[in-house]
């Protein structure tokens, strides 16, 4: 079909802008710099606990509520940072499963927003409870959250909210549904929290899944908060890319297109290709579920007038 193949071209791995390959290239570009650092400490025979000091803690969320607000940045670092390649790989299989089911349900530009809001809110939660519950407050200065878990969390609860019936490998008996391996997921992370003996996963963890909670609770009420993220990526992205073409319709554009007698775009059978291209920039930014019955329809005649 013209609709399942145009589509699959929007959220291929190659697609230009695809926001789960970029973040997933991202975290991997970023863990392989600093483990590069890493590497030159050892080779130069230095003490690798003052890379930690020096370098790796000055990215991380501190416990101490008074020294991450000497650090304010740790709040957006520490999502990208990795010390353990094995914790980096599972996150990354983790952040690819939940986040092309996620991109399906909703479109393009909803990932990594909510993945910055997932992590951004768990690294709040989890300094507040380190310094508000007496039992915690002495482990604050020892304890530092690291790691892109939270944010995965986020996307992982808010796929499953958004459509926990959504079939997973629906060729083997017409599959299984999303819930089950969102369960699956929390099961095997929170049995990774208590194998390294990490109480501040938990309300790391916890606090991320709630934020994609909230994320889809707001958006079926109307409220897409990932709009003005996007809208300042738009224009940090045009603003260093002289050459890529303004967001921005301008008068002259909208006069050449309101002003000309036919549309300068070629037609199929009474659908011009101007009209399916939006359709399927809809489909990339909010999900195929979001079209209305006559975008359906005219996606489906078009797919069978290319047949013929």
């Amino acid at each position: 079909m013209l609709r399942e193949d145009r589509y699959k071209k929007k959220v291929g791995l190659g697609q230009d802008g695809n926001s789960l390959v970029l973040l997933i290239g991202a975290i991997a570009i970023i863990f392989c710099i600093f483990k590069f650092i890493w590497l030159v400490y050892k080779i130069a025979d230095k003490d690798l606990s003052a890379y930690d000091q020096n370098i790796f803690n000055w990215l991380v969320v501190p416990g101490d509520f008074e020294k991450m607000m000497t650090r304010p940045w740790t709040l957006l670092s520490f999502m990208f940072m990795h010390s353990n390649p094995w914790e980096m790989i599972g996150n990354l299989l983790w952040l690819w499963a939940f986040g092309y089911i996620f991109q399906e349900i909703t479109g393009n530009r909803k990932l990594i927003p909510l993945f910055i809001y997932g992590s951004v809110g768990a690294g709040i939660f989890f300094t507040l409870c380190y310094n508000l519950i007496p039992k915690l407050v002495p482990m604050g200065p020892a304890v530092t959250l690291v790691g892109a878990s939270a944010g995965i969390w986020a996307i992982a609860v808010a796929a499953t909210t958004m459509d926990p019936d959504y079939r997973i490998f629906p060729m083997i008996n017409g599959g299984f549904p999303l819930w089950i391996m969102t369960v699956i997921y929390l099961i095997i992370d929170f049995a990774l929290i208590a194998a390294q003996k990490s109480p501040p996963g938990y309300f790391a963890h916890l606090a991320g899944g709630f934020v994609g909670f909230l994320f889809i609770y707001q958006l079926r009420r109307g409220h897409d908060w990932s709009n003005w993220m996007n809208n300042f990526f738009d224009w940090l992205g045009n603003l260093f890319n002289p050459d890529r073409q303004s967001w921005k319709k301008t008068a002259r554009t909208d006069l050449h297109y309101n002003a000309r007698g036919t549309q300068p775009y070629k037609k199929i059978p009474n659908i011009t290709q101007k009209r399916i291209d939006e359709i399927l920039d809809k489909i990339n930014q909010q999900g195929y579920r979001f079209l209305t019955d006559e975008e359906k329809d005219i996606l489906k005649r078009a797919a069978e007038d290319e047949e013929l």
